[in-house]
């Protein structure tokens, strides 16, 4: 009778065992598995390898422990090791030899070790991402969170998912749930004076998506378009990426100056504005600059764009109607949003088109996926039931009192050293910095200890723009609130520029 493997060969046997062992201790080094995590412990394991191979942790040539040591050093079911194995094999990243074991397939170019990133300069550190996904205090782009009706909210969606049906679990309707445009447009022609039918809004998935669907269905690569200055960063990157020339236009008391507009770029095909609350000066587009502008653009064929993205707050009268309510000649588009009255969360916005666009943005919207019709069909739930325009008095009134609190919480601690503009609206506060203290500086020592800010010149095409803090305050809740985080702040400016 033959005897095979380590019985045979004693002494063979015992170096392969050895062998065995040094490689499974190597394996040790080896990102460790999480049971709890979302993907299957033979994608974990199979990952844990090819990490190790593609870094130069493991060699070509390699072994790698037996499916049963490895069995028997994790706890796991043999055929859960086989399936992370056969994965490896089937991508050529180890080779099978039968009773010789596995080894890393040889010849295998482990990829070049992707260099470190420079470390950032404050200045660079200061430029936020639009938005992260954090709370912390004074973060812009936040509503109040504590005062949203949760348990609204949760009856509504309880019952929309009880009555889904097979016709709701489809694809959605790119346009949009035509029960939420319904809703949009209603409440768009009581509240912000626009007269428009459902066909003509068009539910996206954010200000991005909005941006988009508008550059691509009405301006092509080159053409000028007007932006505030200064104004809403991301307006200008997105228009980079469509190829068009985002041209700044100065901002005064009374909005964007419509005749350097003019003088600066004549030819432009759009304008992209916030008449309500200018972005971020909080200003409002006077009268007078409505009419020029609306007059320049059915002079020349050019777009207006309504950003209204918090139209609704204003503290010391009531919202004045949207600049579409002026619109005779079909030239303005109404892009308006939920995440500043509701909760960024949901990605859902809307778009007012003119009349005679609505054919065009159809077939530029088949381009795009629908937004998410179960939260369509809540946020429709939620304003034909009226707690739409009740959470909007609410938060309006909320919002006027934190905004007090904040500014005089804020100005008990940092009198001395910032001057906080009186604004009629919107959602934050500019602290003008005294003493010419650098604001991306600061922005970049606040994000290190735990506080949000945004630097003011950050939001200028240029570097002439005078510095200052963009402070939200819709989650400061009391006077105190603000005077202690006034003194963390206090105490942040007083330290100097942060160390590199």
């Amino acid at each position: 009778m033959r005897l095979s493997g380590a019985a045979a060969h004693p002494l063979q046997g015992r170096a392969a065992m050895l062998k065995d062992a040094m490689t499974i201790a190597t394996t040790s080094n080896l990102t460790p598995l999480d049971p709890g995590a979302s993907a299957p412990l033979y994608r974990q394991i199979y990952e844990r390898f090819r990490s190790a191979i593609s870094s130069g942790m493991l060699k070509p040539g390699d072994r790698i422990p037996s499916a049963r040591a490895l069995t028997r050093e994790l706890g796991l079911s043999r055929g859960t090791i086989d399936a992370a194995y056969s994965l490896l094999v089937a991508e050529g990243y180890i080779v099978a030899r039968g009773q010789a074991g596995s080894i890393v397939t040889p010849g295998l170019k482990p990829r070049a070790p992707v260099a470190s990133p420079e470390p950032q300069s404050a200045d660079s550190a200061a430029a936020p991402s639009y938005r992260p996904d954090s709370i912390l205090p004074f973060q812009m782009g936040l509503p109040a969170l504590d005062a949203f009706p949760r348990k609204i909210w949760a009856r509504l969606g309880a019952r929309c998912i009880r009555a889904m049906q097979a016709a709701d679990m489809v694809h959605p309707a790119v346009f949009g749930l035509p029960q939420l445009r319904a809703q949009i447009a209603a409440y768009l022609h009581m509240a912000r004076g626009i007269d428009c039918a459902p066909s003509q809004v068009f539910v996206t998935s954010g200000y991005r998506h909005t941006m988009q669907l508008i550059c691509q269905a009405l301006l092509q690569a080159a053409d000028q378009v007007w932006v505030e200055d200064p104004g809403y960063p991301p307006t200008r990157d997105l228009l980079g990426r469509f190829h068009l020339a985002a041209v700044p236009v100065p901002v005064d008391g009374e909005g964007i100056v419509v005749s350097e507009g003019s003088r600066l770029a004549p030819r432009a095909r759009a304008a992209v504005v916030t008449p309500a609350h200018q972005s971020p000066l909080c200003v409002t587009l006077s009268l007078c600059r409505r009419l020029e502008l609306l007059d320049w653009a059915a002079r020349t064929g050019a777009w207006v764009i309504e950003d209204d993205y918090d139209g609704e707050y204003r503290y010391v009268s009531r919202p004045l109607p949207a600049l579409k309510s002026l619109d005779r000649d079909g030239r303005v588009l109404y892009a308006g949003t939920f995440s500043k009255v509701l909760l960024p969360s949901l990605r859902l916005a809307y778009l007012v088109v003119p009349e005679a666009q609505v054919g065009c943005f159809e077939r530029a919207t088949e381009a795009f996926a629908g937004s998410p019709q179960l939260t369509q069909a809540i946020v429709t739930a939620f304003i034909t039931e009226g707690h739409f325009a009740r959470h909007i008095q609410r938060m309006r009134k909320l919002y006027a009192e934190r905004r007090n609190a904040a500014t005089a919480g804020l100005e008990s601690v940092l009198g001395k050293y910032v001057r906080i503009d009186p604004q009629p609206g919107g959602m934050h506060l500019i602290l003008r910095l005294q003493g010419g203290q650098p604001d991306r500086q600061l922005v970049a020592r606040m994000r290190e200890h735990g506080l949000y800010g945004e630097a003011l010149t950050n939001w200028s095409a240029g570097e002439g723009g005078s510095p200052g803090l963009l402070l939200n305050f819709t989650n400061v809740d009391s006077h105190d609130t603000a005077a202690k985080l006034g003194r963390r702040l206090l105490a942040l400016m007083q330290a100097g520029p942060a160390q590199s």
